[in-house]
Order: structure tokens, then C-alpha cells, then sequence
């Protein structure tokens, strides 16, 4: 009786009905010498792979690619795959792993030729991305936006636009569940059920995440929907990864950009006006949805791929700490001595309620930003000096990559910033005045009301276990010579520098009071402007 034969016998077992399930361990013959290097001394006889046959498992119910995911990658697939079969409580499941990652790479070469092979080369289904798109593939792949499959389809898009939630992960958009005459979904049988994926009730999801095309490439598309089409994505002439079960659904870009910002913009002002509603408005009419698969990691080749960790690894990081509380911080502008002040303002206190390793993860987003937003690279370069300086204690603190773009989508987009960060294990927000604000064209106001997005968020629907911590206003106290909280009963000791007087001060190769800003990372900052 051979290796198989024993396999298929234990496919048959079934204990007080509990089935059996066959998990493969797919480990490299090189992996497995390095953790072992007994496998080639000799020392063992019929070692299984070296001297002794190995049959891998014909039909596994489940694969773990050993040396290519993390453990915690590992052991969430188990999970997920426990809870899909009905063997794990949902209560359970959610204890076990919190909000559950869901990772969209393919990297199993057999599994991605198959995929390839199915296209052929056809080239009427291939779609060149941008940038941005990118970005987004990124946020999608590495599991920020889970439990999402890959680009929005109508139903979920709808449940974002109208309720800043997803409910479910249905692939209909239909009343009673009738399929209405000319709908341009493309698979009618499997999209009657609902995706596997363990959805642990509603989660927040306030910003579209959304592939729009063109007509002509939309025209294209639906002319082959009987035939199932799956769509290359392409950018800069490299396959990023495929789009299957796709779904085309119109792009009423004006609703949306009402519904996304709360304003809109006339189109004589566009040029000049709101960049988030600016890109809305120049993309296609149409959007394509579907599952997503990518082949490999996003890379970006600019000296900062070290910084991008996904949530499974920077939830690796948090566990080999010991860490027992994660704090997160987002900012697109250089540190200052007051966010540093804050960060560890709320470490101290995290330590009074009791945690023993409080850690902070200083996540920078990292995609499309603004013209006159200080670039990622000198922004990291700048956290990297102030990392150095002590401002911020090295120790429990991981400086790490958001690849998500910026929409500027003021009390709405701020709840997708902390929504993302659950699935890396945050425990606790820190949220600053006007978080993903921007300035009125028009008036030079701030479009949104800076006190908004912290109120907003700490009423926000379907964040579990996630602590909301506002930012505390920070100024230069003249007296102290130094960055301070704010106190009203002495505020003409306070001087607040903004953003502009920054710029002014750093073009013009003037230094910041005293204390504002350590000074090799002043030096990075005012480089930048003078370089402009």
C-alpha cells in the first residue's frame, strides 16, 4: 500500500462527525535542507525526499505554501479554512484572528500559467492601468480593504456610496432576486451565492474602491460577457494580475462625488479645483468589477520596499514584540515635536490602563498625494531623522508604508484610514484635526470643518475593538521654548505654525523656533523647498 493509497483511506474517515481534511505543506526541498541540514549528512536513512521517494497529495483540501507566506499567513488560511467548512464558530473565529485578512496574490506558478493559458493572448482584454490603479491593486492584494475580493461590484459599491459599509459579499445587485433584462453580470449561476470568505458581521467601508474604464473598453468587455472574459491588468507593460467574474456597471461620477465628499465642483472649476473629484472626473464612465488575483508582490523599485509591510507581516512583527496593544498614527506632512509629543503622550497612557508593550506604528500613506504634498521619500527620509534623534523612541515603534492613495475626502475618507489599519491588528487610532481636509478653492476655508473627523469617527458604524484616541492640539509655547499642548487659560504664550509658514520659513533657509523640529530633520525639509 503506497503514500496515496493511505491518503485516500483518510478521506473516508469520519470521527463523532468531525470529517477529515487532507492539509499539504508545500515546502521547498531547500527550505526544508536549511531548517534541517541533517537531510544531506547522511545521518538519517530513507529520508523522505532525499533517498526515499515523496508523493506530494494529489487533491488536498487546503495548500500552505511554507517559505513564501508567514506563519500568522499560515495559520489565518487554516482558520479561514475551518470556518468556511462550518468546523469553526464565528464567535470563535473572530477571537481567534480578529478581523480576518484576505490576501489576493497568486503565487503558485501552476495556478498562475492556468490563468494565463485560459486569457491566451488575446489582446481585447488586456486594460493599461495607471498609477493610481496600482496602488489600489496593492490595497487590494495585500488584504487592507478585506473582506473585498478585488474591485467593487455594484453591490458593494452601492453599500459603500450609501451606507459606508459592506453588508456582504454577494455578487448580485438585483430586487427580489430576479435578474433584470439586460443585466451585465456575467455569471449567472455562481453569482446567485455568496462568497466564502468569513465576514464577521458589517465592516466599515466609506471610500470606493473601484476600476473605471472607457467606453470603448467597456463597449469591448460587454460584447464577450456570455464567453466569461477575464481581464489582464496591465501596467507598464508588465502583467500585474488578472480580473475574473467580472461585472460592468455605469459610473455616475457626479452622485458619487456628492456622495464620496459631500461637494462638488463646477466643471469650469475642475482644473483648478478639488484633486480627489479632479481624477474622478477625467476617468471612464464605466466601472469593472470582479475577483482579483495578483502574481507577485507591488514593488516600486525607489529605495522604500523595505518600509511596505502588509498587515500579515507587520501583525508578525507585533506578535515576535510581544507587543499586547498596537497605537496607529497616519500623517501625509513631516513629525513635528508635537505629533511627537502625542505619540508618546498616548503610550503613557496606554501603559497606565495596564499594557505592558504598547507599540506605535508610524504608517505615512504612501500613495497618490497632491502636487504640493512634500514627496514619500523625503517624508520617510525625515521620519527616519527623527527616528534617530529619540523624539520618537525607536524601541516600540514601527515605521512602516500605507499604500493607499489620498481621495481628500475630509470625515468620510478618515474612517477607511482607520478601517484599513484593523486588519494589521491596531487596537487604538489616533486621529489629528482635519484628517484627510483640504483647503476650499474658493474661499481658502478649510472644506471641511477640522473637528469633524474626529467626531465622525468616534461615532463611526462597524470598527470592532477599535479605539478611537483624538488628537490633542500641540503649539509652541514661547515660555518653555518648546512644543506643548494647548492651553486656553495662557494662549498668547502660544504661537501656531502652520503649514505655509513652514514652506515660507524653509525656502527661504530660515530655521523654525527652538525645539519645533530636531534639526537634521529641519535640514532634510528645508533641502527639499530650496530645491523646488
Amino acid at each position: 500500500m503506497n503514500f496515496q493509497t493511505y491518503i485516500v483511506l483518510g478521506g473516508l474517515i469520519i470521527y463523532d462527525n468531525i470529517p477529515f481534511f487532507e492539509i499539504y505543506i508545500n515546502t521547498s526541498l531547500e527550505i526544508c535542507e536549511a531548517r534541517d541540514p541533517k537531510t544531506r549528512a547522511g545521518e538519517i536513512k530513507e529520508f523522505t525526499g532525499v533517498d526515499s521517494a515523496y508523493e506530494p497529495p494529489l487533491e488536498p483540501d487546503l495548500i500552505l505554501n511554507s517559505g513564501e507566506e508567514t506563519e500568522i499567513e499560515s495559520i489565518q488560511k487554516v482558520f479561514n479554512f475551518l470556518y468556511e467548512k462550518k468546523i469553526l464558530p464565528e464567535e470563535a473565529m473572530y477571537q481567534l484572528c480578529g478581523q480576518p485578512i484576505r490576501q489576493l496574490f497568486e503565487f503558485n506558478k501552476e495556478e498562475q500559467n492556468k490563468l494565463i493559458e485560459e486569457i491566451g493572448n488575446n489582446l481585447n482584454f488586456k486594460i493599461e492601468i495607471s498609477e493610481i490603479d496600482l496602488q489600489w491593486i496593492q490595497v487590494l492584494a495585500e488584504g487592507w480593504a478585506s473582506p473585498l475580493a478585488g474591485f467593487m461590484r455594484e453591490r458593494q459599491y452601492l453599500q459603500c456610496l450609501h451606507f459606508g459599509q459592506i453588508f456582504d459579499l454577494k455578487k448580485k445587485c438585483q430586487i427580489n432576486g430576479e435578474r433584470k433584462e439586460g443585466d451585465l453580470n456575467c455569471d449567472e449561476e455562481e453569482n446567485d451565492g455568496e462568497d466564502q470568505f468569513p465576514m464577521l458581521g458589517p465592516i466599515n467601508q466609506t471610500i470606493p474602491i473601484v476600476l473605471p474604464i472607457f467606453d470603448n473598453q467597456a463597449n469591448l468587455i460587454k460584447s464577450k460577457l456570455s464567453s466569461k472574459p477575464k481581464i489582464q491588468l496591465i501596467f507598464k507593460n508588465k502583467l500585474i494580475g488578472i480580473l475574473k467574474d467580472i461585472e460592468i456597471f455605469p459610473h455616475r461620477k457626479k452622485e458619487r462625488i456628492h456622495r464620496q465628499f459631500g461637494h462638488f465642483v463646477e466643471e469650469k472649476e475642475i482644473e483648478n479645483g478639488h484633486p480627489g473629484i479632479k481624477l474622478i472626473m477625467e476617468s471612464g464612465d464605466w466601472l469593472v468589477g470582479g475577483d482579483l488575483k495578483v502574481f507577485e508582490r507591488i514593488i516600486y523599485n525607489d529605495g522604500l520596499d523595505e518600509y511596505r509591510k502588509t498587515p500579515s507581516e507587520l501583525k508578525q512583527i507585533f506578535e515576535e514584540k510581544q507587543c499586547d496593544c498596537v497605537f496607529a498614527f497616519q500623517l501625509r506632512n513631516p513629525i513635528h515635536n508635537g505629533h511627537a509629543l502625542l505619540m508618546s503622550k498616548t503610550r503613557e497612557e496606554l501603559l497606565l490602563k495596564g499594557y505592558k508593550n504598547p507599540m506605535l506604528l508610524l504608517h505615512p500613506l504612501g500613495g497618490w498625494t497632491k502636487d504640493d504634498d512634500v514627496p514619500l521619500n523625503i517624508r520617510i527620509k525625515q521620519h527616519l531623522a527623527v527616528l534617530e534623534n529619540g523624539i520618537i523612541n525607536k524601541e516600540w515603534t514601527i515605521l512602516s508604508i500605507f499604500p493607499s492613495p489620498m481621495c481628500y475626502a475630509g470625515p468620510t475618507e478618515v474612517q477607511w484610514h482607520a478601517r484599513a489599519r484593523l486588519t494589521c491588528g491596531v487596537d487604538a487610532y489616533i486621529v489629528g484635526r482635519d484628517p484627510a481636509g483640504i483647503a476650499d478653492n474658493l474661499t481658502g476655508d478649510s472644506l471641511y470643518e477640522p473637528s469633524h473627523g474626529a467626531k465622525v469617527l468616534s461615532m463611526a458604524p462597524a470598527l470592532p475593538g477599535l479605539e478611537i484616541i483624538p488628537f490633542q492640539v500641540a503649539a509652541y509655547d514661547k515660555k518653555a521654548g518648546c512644543m506643548a499642548f494647548f492651553d486656553e487659560k495662557r494662549s498668547e504664550d502660544f504661537q501656531f505654525i502652520s503649514g505655509t509658514m513652514i514652506r515660507k520659513l524653509a525656502k527661504e533657509g530660515k530655521n523654525p523656533p527652538k525645539g519645533f523640529m530636531p534639526e537634521n530633520a529641519w535640514k532634510i525639509i528645508a533641502s527639499y523647498y530650496q530645491n523646488l
